[in-house]
């Protein structure tokens, strides 16, 4: 399918290439005569250095590498470059310009089953984060509706989940849109079906709205267990609210039923 392919691409682009990455702004300074790689060079050529330059240290040459390759529309340099600006890692951190590179990318577009597939999808999600928050002293404005749609194009025709996620809190809150409890649900249920802890956790607090009291606990429950922990703290908030609703009989069963769907035992 080519959600699951795409996704996957995603994955693996932002483990291989999701480095630290850094450098000085300034003088370009003069590649490594022993590499065979210059500013003429292609730009996959230029990409490769600069990877293998920053890992040995050689930060200057590992910006300057990207810089050309970027310009000669290499996407995963020009990725590099907006996430650096985004971070403000090897340059002064600046969210417009990271904008900017990640709308160039957007704007590009992608092949199916290409290997920039993965830079386009995070590309997406950044700017639909963008949009969510604005940036001050900018003219980037909060914009609630094209962050719907960026986390939409993510997540339906990538199946990224974070993104199926970040979609069913815009539709649970009305943000950018009607608000749609049952469409909110369909997005979390295919998320957590993919592991994601803050989808079955709030997937858990909707159904538990609804009544189903001891399968809605048990989703946060099983979720808690699961998060990383900087989603520890929301988790727990929303788990021990049902947790204090519920009578003694109903967590019983919640906690069993959370333990078999650590294990994989449960039924769906």
């Amino acid at each position: 399918m080519i959600a699951r392919t795409e996704f996957n691409a995603l994955k693996v682009s932002l483990v291989v290439f999701s480095i630290a990455l850094g450098g000085t702004v300034g003088t370009a300074s003069a590649f490594d005569p022993q590499a065979g790689v210059t500013r003429e060079s292609g730009p996959f050529d230029l990409f490769k250095f600069g990877f293998s330059a920053y890992k040995k240290g050689r930060k200057d040459e590992a910006v300057e590498a990207y810089r050309y390759a970027a310009e000669k529309g290499h996407t995963g340099s020009r990725w590099a470059l907006a996430n650096m600006y985004q971070t403000g890692d090897g340059v002064a951190e600046d969210d417009l310009e990271a904008f900017k590179i990640y709308s160039e990318i957007a704007q590009q577009g992608v092949e199916p089953g290409s290997e920039d597939t993965g830079y386009f999808v995070n590309a997406l999600m950044s700017l639909a984060n963008y949009y969510r928050r604005g940036i001050p002293q900018s003219p980037v404005n909060v914009d609630l509706s094209s962050a719907r749609q960026l986390y939409f194009q993510a997540a339906s025709t990538f199946g990224v989940a974070e993104a199926q996620f970040q979609l069913a809190r815009m539709i649970l809150a009305g943000e950018g849109g009607s608000a749609d409890v049952q469409q909110a649900k369909k997005w979390l249920n295919r998320a957590r079906k993919k592991g994601h802890a803050g989808a079955m956790g709030v997937f858990g607090s909707v159904i538990f709205e609804e009544g189903q009291r001891v399968r809605g606990l048990a989703f946060m429950t099983a979720a808690l267990d699961q998060c990383a922990p900087k989603d520890r703290p929301w988790l727990q908030d929303l788990q021990e609210q049902a947790f204090s609703l519920s009578n003694e009989d109903d967590r019983r069963v919640a906690i069993s039923l959370a333990q078999q769907m650590h294990t994989g035992t449960a039924a769906e």
